[in-house]
């Protein structure tokens, strides 16, 4: 603990003296929170600390008014502006804990809070890491015993960042300079689109922890095709399974899903922007393998890809707007039946694995050094 509170306030969000940490702790021990503090102070910081329970936030949200959540965003985004830096602890006993939660109760609070406090002031404004706490729950979706998930955990967690950061540097330079990305993969996944001008953006231990991917913007209108994504998801408390989709000059014009398809329609009708698509990214953590239905290691998983419906990030910005932001995975490795990427017509990725020789470094056998 002690370990990864110094990466997370050094390394990840770099607090210097005279800064304002707000820690925000979901179902996770004290003890770690108290790490996170101390490490703060050590740097000369000033921590802030908001401790939350899941199940008390179901309660809040599920029969909440809009003026309460309205309030609530109010108190928190002022307290949002004057942080330096945000780390959000997000612990559960429960993955499913907003099952059942009234659809439009989730889109208010997507609205009404998390967009002006979270992907409007936090992402834009303020030096953030994101990450999940080790729980029996996690323990269970990974397939393992509690001790066993607990010791992966801190493995990739505290892996070396900066030596990642320096093979990333090459892909970041590649997608920089590409216009086209062909996507093929497992099913009928055939997808094209332009990401020319988009930043891409690597992503090394700064904003999540685990980390491990490059992210850009495909340019809105541009993507033709299907992409049909192998990764089980869980989004607004139910879970989906083999989401296929199909695009028409940007636009998402078809949906299926083997699991969850009943839910599908209301949540890309959110909003014009939920039917587009504001981030193209790819995943190479050496340690994340397999899918254990937490975003925050899914998206990260060596050998996958992520398409996401919704909103765009700023710094990778395409100009898309809207209360959605989706990762849905996509794992092109031989064992998930394989798949290519390619820029203007090269092949960079084959069946999960860089085959060109400045990308070679991102493979998951170099990465673990």
């Amino acid at each position: 603990m002690t370990e990864l509170a110094c990466l997370l306030t050094g390394h990840s969000t770099t607090i210097e003296p005279g800064e304002h940490l707000l820690i925000e702790a979901f179902d996770v021990p004290d003890t770690m929170v108290i790490e996170l503090i101390k490490a703060c102070r050590d740097r000369g910081g000033h921590p802030h600390v908001a401790v939350r329970s899941n199940r008390v936030m179901r309660a809040l949200i599920e029969s909440g008014a809009d003026v309460q959540i309205e309030a609530m965003a109010g108190h928190d985004l002022h307290r949002m502006k004057g942080m330096d830096a945000y780390i959000g602890l997000r612990g559960g006993f429960n993955v499913n804990e907003m099952s059942g939660v009234p659809e439009d109760r989730m889109k208010a609070w997507g609205s009404l809070y998390m967009k002006p406090v979270h992907l409007q002031q936090r992402v834009n404004q303020t030096r953030w890491c994101v990450l999940r706490w080790p729980t029996p729950s996690m323990a269970q979706l990974a397939g393992t015993s509690t001790e066993a998930f607990e010791n992966f955990y801190f493995d990739v967690c505290t892996l070396d960042y900066e030596a990642m950061a320096g093979a990333a540097a090459a892909l970041q330079t590649r997608m920089n300079a590409t216009d086209q990305v062909h996507i093929k993969g497992p099913g009928d996944t055939d997808l094209r689109f332009s990401i020319k001008d988009i930043p891409a953006i690597p992503c090394t231990g700064t904003h999540n922890i685990p980390d491990g991917e490059c992210f850009t913007a495909p340019v809105r209108d541009s993507i033709n095709g299907v992409i049909h994504y192998n990764t089980p998801s869980v989004y607004q408390g139910s879970t989906f399974r083999n989401v296929r989709l199909v695009f028409k000059d940007g636009r998402i014009v078809e949906h299926d899903a083997e699991v969850g398809a009943e839910h599908l329609g209301s949540i890309f009708d959110t909003d014009d922007g939920a039917r587009h698509v504001g981030e193209f990214a790819i995943g190479f953590n050496p340690y994340v393998l397999e899918p254990m239905m937490d975003i925050l290691f899914d998206e990260k998983i060596a050998g996958s890809l992520h398409f996401t419906p919704g909103q765009a990030y700023e710094d990778a910005d395409n100009g898309n707007r809207s209360d959605i932001h989706w990762d849905l995975v996509l794992i092109q490795r031989a064992d998930y039946g394989g798949g290519e990427i390619i820029f203007d017509g090269e092949t960079i990725r084959r069946d999960g694995e860089f085959i060109v020789d400045d990308l070679l470094p991102l493979n998951a056998d170099r990465l673990k050094g």
